[in-house]
């Protein structure tokens, strides 16, 4: 039933008005796309956030058990798209025990996200102080540093994350990005060696073909439900693959269509998804572009 209810999504039409201020000469609405219904909240994370706030009424937890449950509660806040109480709860949780380094993960993204790039690099630089094989606190500086206009530092730290994982797609492609903005033309020929070592056969790796220019933009989205077992495991793909093509229209200059495409990252609710994230900094970094 999940897989024809897929199938039928995979055809719908979508046409969304790029801006309400351009004109039809100035932006093709986007067509053709696959979509499915926004990922709605797992109850679960609900009630798991219930018993975490009753568990903090006991007066008998130490501080590192209270920090432990704040820290828990925080990441389901997040989860949800909660960002205020979650960085509430991570601050709580870093007060009473100063050495979490994945609170100071999750923060520098939080500041990352309201483009306060100078705190989130203090924050990474913390995690990473506390705990050196913290993987993804260098893909998180990375994209701090990227979104900060230090893209050629951005790749020092996107290449130590690809360094642990070189069969990763997703970690050669933040490479790739990074690398785009100094000289795209090297970058395109580093992204093509990075993908000899990746497994062709996984879905993403469609992305680096995307970018590599060995696939059509019509083909990727033809194969997105390729695969796909379930509705959340659709919409955490279509999340990743509107991102990603948003940022192959902006770097192309169809910023309108890029806008579009952030939009439909957004309409997912993938709240935990780097991808969803960075699709609303995306979006409020080209609202400042087009107001100065």
């Amino acid at each position: 039933m999940i897989l024809k209810h897929l199938a039928l999504a995979s055809f719908a039409i979508l046409s969304l008005s790029a801006c309400q201020t351009t004109t039809e000469s100035e932006a093709t609405p986007i067509v053709n796309v696959p979509f499915t219904a926004p990922l709605a909240s797992d109850f679960r994370s609900e009630i798991a956030i219930a018993r975490y706030s009753e568990l903090l009424n006991r007066a008998d937890l130490s501080p590192d058990q209270q920090a432990k449950l704040y820290y828990d509660r925080g990441v389901l806040f997040d989860s949800l798209g909660m960002t205020t109480l979650s960085r509430i709860d991570f601050n709580r949780a870093v007060k009473l025990k100063p050495d979490l380094a994945e609170v100071y993960n999750f923060l520098g993204i939080q500041h990352t996200l309201m483009q306060q790039y100078e705190k989130a690099y203090e924050f990474f630089d913390s995690a990473l102080e506390l705990d050196e094989d913290h993987e993804y606190a260098y893909l998180n500086r990375g994209i701090a540093l990227y979104y900060g206009d230090r893209s050629g530092i951005a790749k020092t730290d996107f290449s130590a994350f690809l360094a642990r994982s070189p069969n990763d797609p997703y970690r050669v492609l933040w490479v790739y990005l990074a690398d785009a903005k100094v000289n795209k033309e090297q970058a395109l020929v580093e992204l093509k060696t990075n993908a000899t070592a990746l497994d062709d056969s996984q879905w993403a790796f469609q992305l680096i073909s995307l970018f590599a220019g060995d696939m059509s933009e019509h083909a990727f989205l033809s194969g997105i439900s390729e695969g796909v077992k379930s509705e959340q495991e659709y919409a955490q793909r279509l999340c990743e693959a509107y991102f990603y093509l948003a940022k192959l229209h902006q770097a192309a200059g169809d910023k309108y269509l890029a806008a579009d495409y952030f939009r439909l990252a957004l309409a997912t609710n993938v709240h935990e998804f780097i991808e969803y994230k960075y699709a609303r900094l995306e979006l409020e970094l080209m609202a400042g572009d087009d107001a100065s």
